[in-house]
């Protein structure tokens, strides 16, 4: 008894009796061109006929297993042709790129599948709209025609992307960039063959000076009084305050902290000007109505009052100079006259006059001379040897000298007046000339310029008054330009300034203020303290 629930399988008999898929005959014109005809005919009866639909079908797409086999003959005959292009390409393997692109370049380029004649029309595009404001650059421009509008906005979008970036730049101009890239590698492997022959120039850019505003100088110990005094120590990286609050103070310079070394009080001497000797061992300090003066010296840590001076006849010293040549001093007396005094016996050892009250002094780098400006307007050049004026020259339109500063590379000299105007000379027409005229006249202060500082490296010249606030300015020396970024704060931080003073290597820059306090400036062109 057979089973019902099980399925038979169709005998192998039946499958090996069934009838194979025929292939489709092969094309031929002739007989495709006469079945159409045919076709044409039968269709023109298809309305009169029940099964005129799968006639339609039949006649169209032709019997399923003729459909089939045609496409086997398709495939059968892109299988071949890959073959045949495979077995080319095997080839011509040999081949280099350069000639497939060649090819490339060689073959027509294809027109349009549509071109819409409203595109070519110069259509004129309304710039009003709040979309296209931004795109306007004058009133003109109320319309705008489509080609110059897509111009602007490729303009506008390179603006903001700072260039064409790389994805839109065309196949021309980045072969052009590499090739540019190309040449860079070449030089910089010819810099690495040459070795330093080839560097980048150190000079100071003027413009704008890369500078950072530091904590003040005197941070740790502000003065109570103005500050009359900044110096930085000739060796270490240390930096001298003093002012009217009788004290003078030592600080550790790292830009951050900058902690307290030492403070010494003198007392009821309110300091009107210190300076370090040029070993930088001592300091000696001013005041403002006697003759007597203070010696520090710091390797002993003693303070040696200086109550009378053989041969000075002055009833009080204020301003004097350290001669660069060490061991002396250059006291400004009164009337015109100039005082060398002798620290090791504290005695006057010569005496130098001038016409009106000296204002200023400076001295040449090698110290042998020495140039006075005079209240009347006029510059004096001392040989400190002889004693003997060498040259006299009046300042170019200055009615009444207030400071005078050289540089130490013995290039410039600069003046100041009571209107403000600096006047910049080369010294060595000062040395020469009897009527010098200056490089550049500096007009940027509206006060008297009461202090005038080169930097060591003869590249800055920093310019003050006391009499305002904020009115210091850094001049560019090679350029002889002011540095248009200095001063420039949110608040005030330079106020009244009467010292100004660079560090070893114009690492730093500082100055003095009437508030007691020692604003500090990091100048970043200068890698050393």
């Amino acid at each position: 008894m057979e089973d019902v629930n099980v399925i038979k399988l169709p005998s192998t008999e039946e499958r090996k009796t069934a009838k194979k898929r025929t292939r489709a005959p092969k094309f031929n014109p002739k007989e495709e061109e006469e079945k159409r005809r045919r076709n044409v005919q039968c269709v023109s009866v298809l309305g009169e006929e029940d099964s005129s639909v799968k006639l339609l079908e039949e006649l169209v797409f032709g019997a399923e297993e003729q459909l089939l086999d045609r496409l086997g003959e398709q495939e059968d005959a892109a299988e071949q042709t890959g073959s045949l292009l495979v077995e080319d390409g095997d080839h011509e393997s040999g081949e280099s790129e350069a000639e497939d692109a060649a090819c490339l370049q060689r073959r027509p380029i294809r027109a349009a599948a549509w071109v819409d004649e409203d595109d070519n029309l110069e259509e004129e595009v309304d710039m009003k709209h709040r979309y296209r404001r931004d795109l306007i650059r004058g009133d003109a421009e109320s319309t705008m025609t489509k080609e110059k509008l897509q111009q602007r906005m490729r303009e506008q979008f390179q603006k903001a992307m700072g260039g064409t970036p790389s994805w839109a730049e065309s196949s021309v101009k980045k072969k052009a960039d590499d090739d540019d890239d190309d040449e860079e590698d070449e030089d910089e492997e010819l810099l690495r063959r040459t070795g330093n022959f080839v560097g980048s120039s150190d000079s100071l850019p003027s413009g704008i000076l890369r500078m950072k505003k530091c904590l003040h100088a005197n941070s740790a110990r502000p003065s109570e009084d103005r500050l009359t005094t900044v110096q930085f120590h000739p060796s270490a990286q240390v930096v001298m305050t003093a002012g009217l609050d009788q004290s003078v103070s030592l600080f550790q310079v790292d830009g951050k902290t900058n902690p307290k070394i030492q403070s010494i009080h003198l007392e009821r001497f309110p300091v009107h000007r210190a300076q370090f000797s040029v070993d930088g061992e001592t300091v000696i300090a001013t005041s403002l109505k006697n003759k007597m003066f203070y010696v520090y010296d710091m390797m002993e840590g003693r303070v040696t009052p200086v109550h009378t001076v053989r041969g000075l006849n002055e009833a009080r010293v204020k301003e004097f100079s350290v001669c660069p040549e060490g061991g002396t001093l250059l006291l400004t007396g009164t009337n015109g006259y100039l005082h060398l005094l002798t620290l090791k016996t504290k005695e006057v050892v010569s005496s130098l006059k001038i016409n009106g009250d000296v204002s200023g002094v400076a001295f040449s780098p090698d110290g042998s001379k020495v140039f006075a400006n005079s209240e009347d307007g006029e510059v004096y050049v001392w040989d400190l040897r002889s004693s003997r004026c060498v040259n006299r020259f009046p300042d170019d339109g200055c009615v009444k000298g207030t400071s005078i500063a050289a540089s130490r590379n013995g290039q410039y000299l600069a003046c100041g007046s009571e209107s403000g105007v600096v006047n910049i000379y080369s010294q060595e027409s000062c040395l020469n000339s009897a009527n010098p005229r200056p490089l550049r006249a500096v007009m940027n202060l509206l006060t008297s310029a009461t202090a005038l500082t080169f930097n060591p490296s003869s590249e800055i010249l920093a310019i003050a008054s006391r009499a305002d606030d904020e009115a210091v300015r850094l001049v560019h020396l090679p350029s002889l330009s002011v540095f248009s970024n200095f001063p420039v704060s949110k608040r005030k931080i330079v106020y009244r300034a009467s010292c100004l003073d660079f560090s070893p290597h114009s690492g730093f820059f500082s100055l003095a203020n009437n508030k007691g306090h020692a604003p500090l400036f990091r100048l970043l062109h200068y890698k050393d303290f």
